[in-house]
């Protein structure tokens, strides 16, 4: 008798300790976020918020299944324990077809439901998929180095390293190569990651629903200098976008060949800086910087 009750104690004590450190846990989660800027789901754009919108439905609809195995798992575990000699052994259970169709039922239509909100949600968001509105879209051209960001404003005349401009609420189309290894591009309150890769151009669309400050990254290990290799995206009024474009055309700083030769040097924590653009083709120049001669032996087996 006493080793029984011996042995309920110790069970209520695992029960509780197990207990205790799950309530820790969640506690500490909620203690480290509380108050911390989660861009994932604090998002400020058209594309960023259907992304962030997706990841809470398909969550929630994964829920439906992680919540009822757990808690049938823990109520098994419970009244199938050693100390409970009341609970029936009922082999034949196994075999109950309403319940086989309940458990193999709810998750295959889980499953095709997920698969009907990737097929939408992968052509909605594709970002090659101009934004549509009609307002004219800015043009920005994107080149990643090591380890900072050169952003191109062909229309403009201008470029910047390490921090981009944008109007509010209009349509942003970027266009992204590399001058180093390959990386990848992502301001997660804004939209999806896009990888940047030379010789090649990729392309993204995105918009700020309105004005502030967001961060952007490389999503891509590439170096020693991939941890600081984050850059500014800035939404302002279309007032004072114009504003800056103005004064941005007439700084001091000019780009050009020579510059972005001793720019693309490895280097990291460059500051902010703005450049008159003084060459035209900045950019095809840096993705034809990786395309094969003609004639030579990998130009020649292409043919």
């Amino acid at each position: 008798m006493r080793i029984n009750k011996k042995r309920v104690l110790q069970r209520v004590a695992q029960v509780l300790i197990s207990l205790f450190v799950g309530a820790a846990i969640i506690s500490a989660l909620i203690f480290v976020t509380q108050g911390r800027d989660i861009p994932v789901l604090d998002t400020h754009g058209a594309i960023a918020n259907q992304e962030r919108d997706l990841i809470i439905i398909t969550t929630a609809i994964g829920l439906l299944v992680v919540i009822p195995v757990f808690i049938m798992m823990f109520s098994i575990a419970w009244k199938y324990r050693a100390s409970n000699t009341k609970a029936k052994y009922e082999p034949e259970f196994e075999s109950h077809r309403g319940l086989e169709a309940l458990w193999w039922g709810i998750p295959f239509l889980i499953i095709i439901v997920l698969a009907i909100i990737t097929v939408i949600s992968t052509h909605a968001l594709d970002p090659y998929k101009p934004l549509e509105s009609q307002k004219e879209s800015v043009k920005i051209q994107v080149v990643s180095m090591e380890w900072k960001w050169l952003f191109i404003y062909p229309d403009k005349g201008i470029a910047t390293l390490n921090y981009m401009n944008i109007p509010e609420g209009t349509p942003i189309d970027l266009t992204i190569t590399s001058d180093a290894p390959m990386n990848s591009l992502w301001i997660p309150a804004l939209a999806g990651q896009v990888y940047a890769m030379t010789g090649m151009s990729t392309k993204l669309h995105l918009s700020a629903d309105g004005v502030g400050t967001y961060r952007g990254s490389s999503a891509n290990i590439s170096g020693d200098g991939f941890a600081d290799m984050n850059f500014k995206v800035n939404s302002m009024s279309e007032k004072d976008f114009a504003e800056w474009l103005k004064q941005a055309a007439d700084s001091k700083n000019v780009m050009n060949t020579d510059v972005y030769k001793k720019l693309s040097a490895p280097s990291h924590k460059n500051p902010e800086t703005t450049y008159a653009l003084r060459t035209t083709n900045l950019y095809n120049d840096v993705i034809t910087k990786y395309m094969p001669a003609e004639g030579s032996e990998m130009s020649e087996a292409h043919r």
